[in-house]
């Protein structure tokens, strides 16, 4: 067989895409292995310089029939092609294939065509070898007679070109070409038949291709010569074209045919039929009626499968010797927008129906998919046009005729979108049109892009000193975007600063998989307090990415060191030191000194005495130094023995002791001695914050004890207020309760006033004046608005408005018996001043008090209170204090006791009256102080001015 080497390349160049369409032809019937086409030579691609050029089919539809070998697109037949059973009278018969070939760091899209070209392997062939024909001996001349149509499957050239007859006198053979290129022959008479000469012939008819050499086939045609039969019928029309949509029903009307016989009787009666009878193609897919000639479809027609049908219609009489006429009607079938588009997408990449596969390395205007449309209607109907939906990475780019490539637009990012649903729309441009959709996955595969990134650049660990070798200290963590073994992370120890220049290894291991970090040894703070090293993360891609994290551990000291001592020399825990046997009090004897190897509190030592004279020596527990607390009395070559003992400041402090034996010699003390003064409280802390302790404790039994105390008053009062049947106001201010009386009565203080100030109290009380009153009748209330409550009556404690008293005042009065049960029984409220209703309002007035500062001497020559008997009244002073400039809240401790004592039957508490009433804690205080007076009057002569204030 001959290769016909013609190419045909239509390049077009779209950055890493060549567009190529490679024309090849073969013959059928070559054998298999011959060559068909070079496509690396073709294309001007040298595999030589690039060991990576490949081409591979993007599909595998003709894999059987053409070969291509992978490095340099060598196009062979892979079996032998029979042409008539690829594309039966199809022409050209093509063969299309599409071929990636890579080569360069670029893609080149390859859509191959190779025409299988006919060769002349089948010879013409007639239906019957034989057939029977009649003609009347009155047929004209130029009467055609229709032959049975030879059959040749070759196409082109090698088809049937002519048909011959033997000789005859009479009769000659026409050939002709159908629409559909169907070459048949008619026998036409030339000269007039005369039966009494000749009532028969016998002609051979053969059929003649073109091929090299030629082949043909002969049929043997019987002719009989029927007498005279005057008339035969004669069709209006020798030649009919008509149009049938394929669309059309059954039974549908295509035509009617008619025919003319001016015989009577039989012989003018006509009849129609189709020539070859009823095994002929048009009898199969048409009916004609006998006596009509109307002609209807009795078989779905279809364009796409056949697009012309030719009828030879016979019209004859029913009279003997009848002869035939013929009609030749041509049926050419109307396309119909019947058929929607097809999509075929061939993929890149080789993957699964419907999924394409494109590395995220593409660059812009990589070729991905190959889409091919097509729609077997034919005109407009057959026109397509597709479009590409769904993302605009990607676009439709032509690559030849109806074939598009999806091509991207933008650079690819897996961890960005890792999938693509895109949807292919092919739509016709028929009326109506048809539309196909489909869907088309497109999925990013991986690239090692990322490397592993740690969720720290640095890990701060702290870690125990004295751990357990093979314990866990940490995890290191870093994650990688990429996939699959792009994404698969492995850690290892990189470098780092160790001790000694030992393997940093030696001290830590890490897990490969997990990150987790574990110790190798155990950590000792005083000889390594710091581990530096870096750990590295790398993925399993080719080549592998990597980044490296620090890891500092610090070791934390824990005490497990006892300190120890450094001066003066030890020996067996015990040292000799001389001691004048001058030395005066505040003497420096010996400054010790000791260490701890551990740091922070662990490492912090304190110095104690704990065996010898304590009253002779003294330590500083901070700088070690051993004072004389006293002067020495011992007599030379005594020996004082002291044993001394250092510790930390640890959780679970560790020390260590040691024995010092001063020996007293007579050796004059230095003049430049150092002399230290003695701090009891650093030497006493225990015992100071032991007194602090149990101060505050007897302060605290104290106040519930004067809490008890008015508590039982409290129930006096009520109960013999109920025997006196009078109307008492009630306290309106926390359970201090005060009463108003003349300012003339006994007791009252009129002097220089003191004021006092709690700076700390966040919401202030405040007074507000009824100026309903008297000038001299004035009642001071809290601020804080009161629900209306219920009087209540006391005995001893009661809030009234008096007709002859003005003054409010506190009024405590004692029967003088020293009774501490309080059964008083002369403690009641005068009955006048019961008789008033107490008068109420809400004020808003905001104020303070403060404390007015005052020489000791102001408290006894200030306080008028009278002390009739054993009476002691604490009053509240009628006027205002407008005075804005305040001293020290807290100097009325100093500036009121001072360094002396007061005397309690000379002295009273009294609060004046300001802005603000005292707060309820020193109201409880006033209390508690005035039972302190009636019952011991004499004692308080002795408390201290500590002890009121904490009273207080």
């Amino acid at each position: 067989m001959n290769l016909i080497p013609s190419l045909l390349l239509f390049a077009c160049k779209v950055l890493v895409v060549f567009c190529t369409t490679a024309k090849y032809s073969t013959f059928e019937e070559d054998a298999a292995g011959t060559e068909i086409g070079n496509l690396a030579l073709d294309l001007r691609l040298d595999p030589g310089e690039d060991p990576e050029t490949s081409f591979r089919f993007m599909q595998k539809n003709n894999q059987s029939v053409i070969n291509m070998r992978p490095t340099d697109g060598l196009l062979t037949v892979g079996e032998i092609i029979d042409r008539e059973r690829l594309c039966l009278r199809t022409s050209p018969c093509l063969i299309t294939f599409d071929v990636v070939a890579f080569s360069k760091e670029k893609f080149h899209l390859v859509h191959v065509e190779i025409e299988v070209k006919d060769v002349n392997d089948h010879a013409p062939r007639f239906p019957r070898n034989e057939t029977r024909v009649e003609v009347l001996e009155s047929a004209s001349v130029g009467t055609r007679i229709p032959l049975d149509v030879a059959v040749d499957q070759d196409v082109g050239d090698n088809y049937i070109q002519s048909y011959h007859i033997s000789h005859s006198s009479h009769f000659i053979i026409d050939t002709r070409t159908r629409d559909d290129g169907i070459r048949h022959a008619e026998l036409v008479l030339v000269k007039k038949l005369d039966r009494e000469l000749d009532d028969s012939y016998i002609l051979d008819v053969t059929a003649t291709d073109g091929g090299t050499p030629p082949k043909s086939g002969s049929m043997t045609v019987y002719m009989r010569v029927l007498d005279c039969n005057d008339n035969s019928p004669t069709f209006e029309h020798s030649s009919l074209k008509v149009e049938l949509s394929e669309d059309s029903a059954i039974d549908v009307r295509v035509l009617k045919v008619h025919a003319f016989d001016p015989d009577d009787g039989l012989n003018g009666q006509v009849v129609y039929g189709f020539a070859g009878g009823p095994s002929s193609e048009a009898a199969r897919v048409f009916h004609i009626d006998s006596a009509t000639g109307e002609v209807t479809l009795q078989e779905k027609v279809d364009y796409e499968k056949q697009r012309t049908y030719e009828l030879q219609i016979e019209a004859s009489d029913l009279g003997e010797n009848s002869a035939s006429s013929t009609c030749r009607v041509v049926v050419d079938i109307v396309d119909i927008n019947d058929n929607a588009p097809e999509i075929s997408i061939k993929p890149m990449t080789s993957t699964s129906d419907g999924v394409a596969y494109i590395t995220e390395a593409a660059a812009q205007e990589s070729f991905v998919a190959l889409i091919s449309t097509t729609d077997r209607d034919s005109g407009p109907n057959g026109y397509v046009r597709t479009s590409l939906q769904g993302h605009q990475h990607f676009r439709l780019q032509q690559a030849y005729g109806d074939t598009f490539m999806i091509v991207t637009t933008a650079a690819l990012d897996r961890e960005q979108i890792a999938e693509y649903n895109l949807t292919i729309v092919a739509e016709d441009l028929g009326s109506p049109p048809f539309k196909t959709v489909k869907q088309y996955t497109i999925r990013i595969s991986d690239e090692n892009d990322n490397a592993p990134q740690f969720s720290q650049t640095v890990y701060d660990i702290s870690v125990s000193e004295n751990n357990i070798p093979g314990s866990y200290i940490t995890t290191v963590s870093a994650r990688d975007l990429d996939a699959g073994k792009n994404g698969k992370v492995l850690y290892s120890l990189v470098d780092g600063q160790v001790l000694d220049d030992s393997p940093f290894s030696t001290f830590v291991s890490i897990d490969p998989l997990s990150g987790s970090l574990f110790s190798l040894r155990s950590f000792d703070f005083e000889s390594l307090r710091e581990i530096e090293f870096s750990v590295q993360a790398s993925d399993k891609g080719s080549p592998p990415l990597s980044s490296v994290s620090l890891v500092r551990i610090r070791v934390v000291d824990e005490n497990d060191n006892f300190p120890y001592f450094t001066y003066p020399e030890f020996k067996n825990d015990s040292a000799d030191v001389p001691l004048p046997s001058n030395s005066p009090s505040g003497f420096l004897a010996l400054r010790v000194a000791a260490q701890d190897e551990d740091d922070g509190a662990n490492g912090e030592v304190t110095f104690r005495i704990v065996e010898g004279d304590k009253k002779l020596f003294s330590i500083d527990k901070k700088s070690g130094a051993i004072v004389l607390r006293q002067k020495i009395t011992a007599a030379c070559g005594d020996t004082l023995q002291i044993k001394v003992s250092v510790s930390d400041n640890g959780k679970a402090p560790l020390s260590s002791t040691a024995t010092i034996r001063f020996i007293i010699t007579d050796t004059a003390s230095p003049e430049e001695q150092v002399l230290i003064l003695l701090n009891s409280k650093d030497e006493e802390c225990f015992d100071a914050w032991t007194v602090v302790f149990l101060a505050l404790a007897g302060g605290c039994a104290l106040l519930l004890v004067a809490i008890a105390i008015v508590t039982v008053a409290c129930k006096l009062c009520q109960r013999k207020g109920r025997s006196t049947q009078r109307n008492t106001a009630c306290g309106l201010y926390g359970s201090t309760p005060f009463s108003m009386h003349s300012a003339a009565n006994a007791g009252a203080y009129g002097g220089t006033r003191v004021f006092l100030n709690n700076e700390r109290d966040v919401a202030r009380e405040c007074l507000y004046e009824d100026k309903s009153l008297g000038s001299e009748e004035k009642l001071f209330l809290p601020c804080k608005p009161f629900q209306q409550t219920n009087l209540w009556q006391d005995e001893k404690y009661c809030l009234q408005k008096s007709g002859t008293s003005n003054t409010d005042q506190l009024s405590m009065k004692d029967s003088g018996k020293g009774d501490s049960d309080f059964n008083d029984s002369d403690s009641d409220i005068s009955g006048e001043g019961l008789k008033r209703n107490l008068t109420t309002f809400q004020p808003w007035v905001k104020g303070s008090f403060v404390a007015h500062e005052s020489p000791v001497a102001d408290w006894q020559g200030r306080y008028g209170g009278s002390s009739s008997g054993d009476v002691y009244t604490i009053s509240f002073s009628q006027s205002l204090v407008h005075n804005k400039t305040h001293a020290n809240p807290h100097s009325w401790k100093e500036s009121c006791y001072g360094t002396s004592t007061l005397k309690a039957r000379n002295s009273a508490l009294t609060y004046l009256r300001t802005e603000a009433l005292p707060s309820y804690a020193a109201h409880q205080a006033a209390a508690g102080i005035d039972q302190r007076l009636e019952l011991n009057p004499d004692g308080l002569a002795n408390s201290t001015v500590s002890e009121i204030a904490t009273t207080f």
